[in-house]
């Protein structure tokens, strides 16, 4: 598959095949099976998705044609996950998003008997425990979404605008570590995409290196 980058990307940290090396996603250690997708090009359409939330509705992104909508993946077993859920710090945002009128989806792509895999009212069970505020939990045990995305690390984070164009796509801040104690005083990047979005500018930094655990892909996905 050929990956197609756009200047902005180039320049703000963007990388073709030959250059994944230098900007990889920090991830945990372990066995990851790569997705067999290249990533969404930043200013270019977000790739079109419908999938099933924990309380068996259905979710398609044409749905939201005219709103801001946040893909958040996740993995509640992640510590990564932890530090960001543990501290308030997504729910936070969650929140901030809620306000603004954007629409919020937590994506489990993680695979039947892998970590962070659950059932839906698993899921709804750790939005109540955690105070958490998406709009939905989008279940996506195949995978096919993520694939979809490129989705490498939980947390990754997406935003796309209300025309449906994807502006952003990286980590949520950039302190790549595990700390609790490293949520105050990070830049928040998905914030600030927001912010620039309600401004009505261009994001600044629309790519950033994603950091967390790996999503777990099942041994099926390649």
């Amino acid at each position: 598959m050929r990956l197609t980058l756009t200047k902005r990307e180039v320049l703000r940290g963007g990388v073709g095949l030959a250059g994944a090396a230098i900007l990889a996603p920090l991830a945990a250690p372990g066995p990851m099976v790569r997705p067999a997708y290249a990533a969404p090009t930043i200013d270019t359409p977000a790739p079109g998705f419908t999938g099933t939330d924990s309380e068996g509705g259905t979710h398609s992104l044409a749905d939201y044609r005219g709103r801001v909508v946040i893909l958040e993946w996740t993995n509640h077993q992640c510590p990564y996950v932890q530090k960001h859920y543990g501290t308030g710090n997504m729910q936070a945002l969650q929140r901030e998003a809620a306000d603004a009128g954007h629409v919020w989806l937590s994506v489990i792509s993680s695979a039947p008997g892998l970590q962070g895999h659950v059932e839906p009212g698993r899921a709804n069970a750790l939005t109540a425990e955690r105070n958490a505020a998406p709009s939905a939990v989008i279940l996506d045990p195949s995978g096919d979404i993520g694939r979809l995305y490129d989705a490498r690390t939980t947390p990754h984070m997406y935003v796309i605008d209300p025309a449906g164009t994807l502006v952003y796509r990286g980590g949520i801040d950039d302190r790549p570590t595990a700390r609790w104690s490293d949520v105050e005083g990070a830049t928040n990047h998905v914030r600030q995409a927001l912010a620039d979005l309600a401004a009505g500018r261009p994001v600044a930094t629309p790519v950033t290196r994603p950091y967390g655990c790996s999503v777990k892909y099942g041994s099926g996905d390649s």
